[in-house]
């Protein structure tokens, strides 16, 4: 699985690095997220997935 994180999109609500703290990273400038490293760790898959779904402005996306 991968994941992307739309800088474009994303407001900065830190949801996602709540719930997947070991797949995101916030910005320590603007408080927006990226993802750690694009390929995610098979044991942080429903966690991402959470994130996604999460996300207010939906900038996270999977594939």
């Amino acid at each position: 699985m991968k994941v992307q994180v739309d800088s474009e999109r994303c407001q900065g609500h830190t949801l996602c690095a709540m719930i997947a703290p070991k797949s995101f990273e916030l910005s320590d400038i603007d408080g927006h997220s990226a993802p750690v490293s694009e390929e995610v760790a098979s044991d942080q898959e429903g966690q991402v997935r959470e994130a996604m779904h999460s996300c207010p402005e939906r900038a996270i996306s999977i594939s």
